[in-house]
């Protein structure tokens, strides 16, 4: 009735007599200390995955995944073309025309700024500007308007608002009786939007591709934003295009901008990651010495089982049940309490600056205002994974240190 017996005996070693409670007190320790470890690895992965989360989704938000553009730098050549070639990739989800400007602009204030050409109908296919107007109107930039759609902090540096008139100068001369002078052109303002990243917010503004044709003189787009199904499919699909359209074409990806600091991202996480698992190889220290002391105390006990006939491996076995035991509770606990703060972080995070007044990421400072989390479980699993591991490799020298007790010195003195 005691099978298996490895199982029986370390169940009943984990529930000791002489406590009232189902676990010993040392044994609860070392399940808090598992549980404190995973959910506080858990939570801070999860706060690294959201702000990994709202920088891409920021950045890659006003970029595109994928440019096609002339190696000239001027206007495409057969740029429909290049529309029909790059639309038939099974990994374009969308792709826009774009004309893209180095302007210098005039208001109330000055300040350098990237004019972005664009055509508001397929725009929204490579890019989520449109989602984050916080006045005025997207749908604005209409042929001939000679509207603009400023970033928020653009607007602040040139003292405009909705309704006000900017002048934008290009820095190409032009020919006239009065001799060489720069582009310029009146503008309305027409939209402000706000991305959250100050490269956007306070360096670019939008207007209709047609009166971006029309102020740099040229005939056709200066390029081509790609949309992609996966953005890590950007080198592959690049390398394909460039195949496929030839070489009067260069095509750039996100990777090529921003690789460095997305990898700066990915890098820091595992280094937290790594770091972190320290804490948990901690706790499980504290597994080998409760596993080290129940030893020591249940010397008498061991001897007897060898003499009834238990194995050392059978000796190792019930040792090694309590400590996995422990570490599956304690993973168990960590997860449901590490999943619960990662849910609910943010609103905590709020409740706190309510009481105590700090605003931890200020918006004058940071490019996200909020502490972001986002639950992967994929983590979840690597954490979990880590930490039965460590707590199976602590069972093993107590474990063998019990196997190798002598009967007749446990039970000299007894």
């Amino acid at each position: 009735m005691f099978r298996p017996l490895e199982l029986y005996v370390g169940l009943r070693y984990t529930r000791a007599k002489r406590r009232n409670q189902f676990i010993s007190f040392i044994s609860t320790v070392s399940i808090v200390c598992i549980t404190i470890s995973v959910m506080a690895l858990i939570t801070v992965m999860s706060v690294m995955n959201g702000f990994d989360y709202q920088l891409r989704s920021r950045i890659l938000g006003a970029i595109s995944d994928s440019t096609v553009s002339a190696i000239s730098g001027e206007s495409v050549q057969n740029w429909q073309f290049a529309m029909q070639q790059v639309k038939a990739n099974p990994h374009v989800k969308g792709a826009a025309p774009y004309v893209e400007i180095q302007s210098f602009m005039q208001g109330q204030r000055s300040s350098g700024a990237m004019v972005r050409g664009i055509d508001t109908a397929q725009e929204p296919n490579v890019s989520d500007i449109n989602k984050h107007m916080i006045a005025g109107s997207f749908d604005s930039l209409t042929p001939d308007s000679w509207n603009i759609v400023l970033g928020k902090d653009l607007a602040l540096q040139l003292g405009v608002n909705v309704g006000d008139k900017v002048t934008v100068i290009v820095p190409e001369l032009r020919a006239t009786p009065m001799g060489s002078v720069p582009r310029l052109r009146g503008f309305r303002v027409s939209g402000i939007f706000e991305m959250g990243m100050e490269e956007f917010d306070s360096g670019l503004g939008l207007i209709n591709i047609a009166d971006a044709e029309k102020l740099k003189s040229i005939d056709g787009p200066t390029g081509i934003r790609l949309k992609l199904d996966d953005l890590y499919n950007a080198r592959p699909v690049a390398k394909d295009l460039a195949n496929t359209l030839g070489q009067i074409y260069e095509v750039t990806t996100w990777m090529d901008s921003h690789a460095n600091f997305f990898s700066a991202i990915s890098m820091e996480k595992h280094v937290m990651f790594i770091i972190l698992s320290l804490i948990i190889l901690v706790a499980v220290i504290n597994l080998v010495s409760m596993l080290m002391m129940l030893v020591t105390d249940k010397q008498a006990d061991i001897a007897i089982l060898r003499t009834l006939g238990s194995t050392p491996r059978s000796i190792m076995g019930m040792f090694m049940v309590q400590g996995v035991l422990v570490g599956f509770v304690g993973i168990g606990f960590g997860v449901g309490l590490g999943s619960l703060l990662s849910w609910q972080l943010p609103v905590i995070v709020k409740w706190i600056e309510h009481i105590t007044g700090i605003t931890f990421l200020s918006p004058d400072v940071y490019y996200i205002s909020e502490v972001p989390s986002r639950l992967d479980w994929h983590d979840v699993m690597w954490v979990s994974l880590t930490t039965f591991l460590f707590s199976l490799l602590a069972t093993l020298y107590p474990a063998w240190r019990a196997s190798r007790t002598q009967p007749a010195q446990a039970l000299r003195y007894e």
